[in-house]
């Protein structure tokens, strides 16, 4: 065998490996120690966000069942919720269809110190409006003429705002859609609008692509996310976050607790007279 298919070979070998590995599934131990490291990063950043009035917006969108939730739900979970919240904003009301497109999200934009995760956007009307016929023609374009310039004044404000767009396969969203459907507890994921998106595939497709020719700007990119690994997804998202905003650790030092009062000459009130919850486990 001569050395250049001998090398072509080895390559191809090399490239199927390399595959491979990125298709392996993380080992729980493995993800969770992971997790739990960019979950202490977080709460670092969360501190350099308040101590520097920082105003920090970051937008979750994709497809249904994408793990949008999922990963917000991680970045948020060792948070102070009164700096870092989630927005899920429902359908709007008679009043807010008749406001300015932007107006019902301004209200939740953050404030100096704070960072708010979008879980779906503005860019409700550059996917779901528009694929099921909820705004006009007119509007679509409207909202993809304005949308870099809103996003543009929201970064020349001092707000910085970050894009994230999880994608996945037409099989993986159908795995988690059965998954739903056999499970109880989450079948309220599942609502008719997503049932529906399934038959629009391809419409969905072309609007992303759309929104993305559109509103890709400088000032504030998409990123997108490969979604079809959960885990691998939210650590990546994670990571990326962090590595986009310089901090540094203002983490507090270790706090000393103070000695408890004593009670001198204090008397419970009977245990009979409060109203407990019955110990049924």
């Amino acid at each position: 065998m001569s050395k250049k298919k001998s090398d072509t070979k080895k390559s191809d070998k090399n490239s199927k490996s390399e595959l491979e590995v990125d298709k392996k599934k993380l080992e729980k131990k493995f993800y969770e120690k992971e997790l739990s490291k960019l979950q202490i990063e977080l709460v670092k950043l969360q501190e350099w966000i308040k101590e520097k009035r920082l105003k920090v917006v970051v937008i979750f969108e994709g497809r249904d069942a994408a793990g949008k939730g999922g990963v917000i739900k991680r970045i948020n979970q060792s948070l102070n919720p009164r700096i870092c919240r989630v927005v899920a904003l429902g359908t709007p009301t008679e009043r807010e269809k008749s406001q300015w497109y932007f107006q019902r999200y301004v209200t939740h934009l953050p404030a100096g110190g704070e960072m708010v995760l979008f879980d779906r956007s503005w860019y409700n009307r550059a996917g779901v409006e528009k694929v099921m016929g909820f705004c006009t023609d007119e509007e679509h374009k409207e909202f993809l003429r304005s949308c870099p310039e809103f996003e543009r004044m929201l970064v020349r404000s001092g707000i910085k705002v970050i894009k994230y767009y999880f994608s996945v396969s037409d099989e993986e969203q159908e795995k988690r859609f059965q998954a739903r459907i056999h499970d109880r507890t989450k079948r309220w994921k599942l609502s008719p609008m997503d049932l529906e998106s399934r038959s629009k595939w391809v419409e969905y497709s072309k609007a992303k692509d759309e929104m993305f020719a559109y509103t890709d700007i400088k000032q504030a990119p998409w990123y997108v996310v490969n979604a079809d690994d959960k885990k691998k997804a939210r650590l990546n998202c994670m990571s990326h976050l962090l590595s986009l905003i310089n901090y540094e650790d203002l983490t507090p030092e270790p706090i000393k607790l103070p000695p408890r009062q004593k009670d001198k000459g204090y008397i419970r009130p009977p245990i009979t007279d409060q109203t407990f919850v019955p110990d049924k486990y």
